[in-house]
């Protein structure tokens, strides 16, 4: 059964995804606030859809932590839907994200309408002048600047990565507050394969890192919040899906 609920939830997922992209077309000839309507509006039926299709719920604490204007929401990614949470709990985000997913059909005309901050994978100190630049022009009009600092979905329970540039950049550069969000999703949704899993997804928003740290400091209280957190959602979620461990590597069906 949860086999078949992974698939249909597969279908669903794409399915809907080139159906609103095909409504919202006209979005791209309209202003940028159309597109971030129907991108929000995707995320709700998205986040209906995992619970009613595959038995996934979400559940998203601490709104009450969300500063007003433009600050950093730093993410933990361990699946697709992360991507969207920042549009379900922030008025207008623009992400940081990898310059090949432009060429995907609606995904990249959407992002390059409503304006996020695209970077090329290599990473060198060209490409980190360019995001901090595109990033204080949104946040100059009161964007929230979204980036995974671990760069790609990982598995619950894997070692955490952090790259520290492209995060202390911006914290420099911007001087807003540091918004850590961590998250459990990979249990029910892994990084890789088809199988979902049904369970409690928990984004949890953590008390904001104040601008203006040392970037040691920053770092080193950032890791260490985000990963106590993810610690936590992992044994939390564990315990709702009856399992004593996350399974590691791709999964499929």
């Amino acid at each position: 059964m949860m086999q078949l609920r992974s698939l249909l939830f597969v279908a669903y997922l794409y399915g809907t995804m080139a159906l609103m992209g095909s409504v919202f077309v006209i979005g791209l000839v309209l202003p940028r606030r159309f597109i971030m309507w129907g991108i929000k509006t995707y995320a709700g039926a998205l986040r209906w859809g995992m619970r009613v299709i595959a038995g996934m719920e979400t559940e998203i604490r601490g709104l009450e932590h969300l500063p007003d204007g433009p600050f950093l929401y730093v993410g933990k990614h361990q699946c697709m839907f992360d991507i969207f949470v920042p549009f379900i709990v922030t008025p207008d985000p623009a992400i940081v994200m990898k310059r090949e997913l432009l060429w995907y059909p609606f995904l990249g005309w959407y992002a390059l309408k409503s304006d996020m901050i695209p970077i090329d994978r290599a990473g060198t100190t060209k490409t980190l002048r360019r995001m901090v630049s595109s990033a204080k022009d949104r946040a100059a009009i009161g964007r929230q600047i979204v980036i995974f600092p671990e760069g790609t979905r990982k598995t619950p329970g894997d070692a955490p990565e952090y790259h520290a540039a492209g995060v202390v950049a911006l914290y420099k550069a911007l001087d807003v507050p540091i918004v850590p969000v961590a998250t459990n999703a990979g249990l029910c949704w892994p990084a890789h394969g088809t199988l979902r899993r049904p369970g409690r997804i928990v984004y949890e928003i953590l008390p904001p890192i104040p601008a203006g740290l040392d970037r040691k400091l920053m770092m080193k209280r950032l890791e260490a919040e985000m990963e106590t957190a993810v610690d936590a959602l992992l044994t939390e979620g564990l315990a709702v899906q009856g399992r004593t461990k996350p399974v590691q590597g791709p999964q499929s069906i």
